[in-house]
């Protein structure tokens, strides 16, 4: 008995054709160009159907049916759809439901290995040819990407420690503000520590603690100091909108530092702010609305640079060192 002749399983279905690409589609075949169309999802590198259609000069639609047909061909490895989230978070696709207009199909993302399987499922000499040219671009971009991958790790490195720092920094602060904070109630209180405040290599400490005594000032400031710069200027700075600040200073440092042209642009921002010479003090005391009396080991802009300290005093020295002003 014959057995019946079989015909041999039919070979994959093959694209037509693709149309003579125009000079305006050869130009985007450009390593640049396909690069522009690679994108990183799932946490690795793609390319949409509809980019690889333009590419090859033929639809998406004809792409997908091809595929569809030798579906064996691709693993979710070579190829996948995206889901509308991704779609939106990629800015792949637009999507605008509000007036009725969406992607009715989620594009399909071949991987690298899905797209050198392309080739195999689109016989022509322009597939080909334009297969050539991606694989090209992908190697292209897993070498930029290789090279700086080490440049990248540092920035993540320095990141963390940056976050670290300002972390450890907002700790600090905050245990400088309680701790000031119980300085003031013992000063307001009349029961300030005999060994007073003392700084030793502490200057973000001192200032801030000096900061904090010029805000307390509602109506005047009255600093005597005979040595003054910049950083005393930052620290007045900080005061009350409403305060009017005086420094008493010798006559060279009102010349050297206290010029004014930096006189006027302190005034720009901060005012009001005097400046008036004197050569009758050697220490250095801080007057707060005529009332409240501080002492300083050294010069504000000094704080912190060595031992110091900063003693309240009797209000009822404040007339005399206003007489020698």
């Amino acid at each position: 008995m014959k057995t019946p002749a079989t015909n041999p399983p039919p070979l994959p279905q093959a694209l037509e054709s693709p149309r003579p690409l125009p000079d305006a589609v050869s130009a985007i075949l450009t390593e640049d160009s396909i690069k522009s169309r690679i994108h990183t999802i799932r946490g690795v590198q793609v390319m949409l159907d509809r980019d690889l259609a333009v590419l090859y000069g033929v639809d998406a639609k004809r792409i997908n049916e091809q595929v569809k047909r030798n579906a064996e061909r691709f693993p979710e490895d070579f190829m996948f759809r995206l889901t509308k989230e991704e779609c939106l978070r990629s800015q792949i696709a637009t999507l605008n439901e509000a007036r009725g207009k969406h992607l009715k199909y989620m594009p399909h993302a071949f991987t690298e290995s899905g797209v050198a399987m392309l080739s195999g499922v689109l016989r022509s000499s322009v597939a080909v040819d334009v297969n050539i040219r991606i694989m090209r671009a992908f190697v292209a971009m897993r070498r930029s990407l290789s090279s700086i991958a080490p440049v990248l790790a540092r920035m993540a490195d320095l990141e963390r420690r940056q976050l670290e720092e300002q972390s450890a920094r907002i700790t600090d602060q905050s245990r400088n503000e309680e701790r000031f904070d119980t300085i003031f109630k013992a000063m307001d209180g009349g029961d300030f520590p005999p060994q007073k405040v003392f700084f030793d290599g502490k200057h973000y400490d001192a200032f801030s603690f000096a900061r904090k005594l010029v805000r307390k000032a509602e109506k005047t400031i009255l600093l005597v100091d005979p040595y003054c710069d910049d950083t005393t200027l930052d620290i007045l700075a900080q005061k009350r909108g409403s305060a009017a600040a005086t420094i008493a200073t010798t006559r060279k440092t009102a010349t050297q530092c206290l010029t004014p042209a930096a006189l006027a642009k302190f005034n720009k921002q901060n005012p009001p702010l005097a400046v008036q010479t004197t050569s009758a003090f050697h220490d250095r005391f801080l007057i707060l609305d005529g009332a409240d009396l501080y002492h300083f080991g050294a010069s504000l802009k000094d704080l912190g640079r060595k031992y110091c300290a900063v003693t309240r005093m009797s209000p009822l020295f404040i007339p005399s060192i206003l007489q020698r002003l």
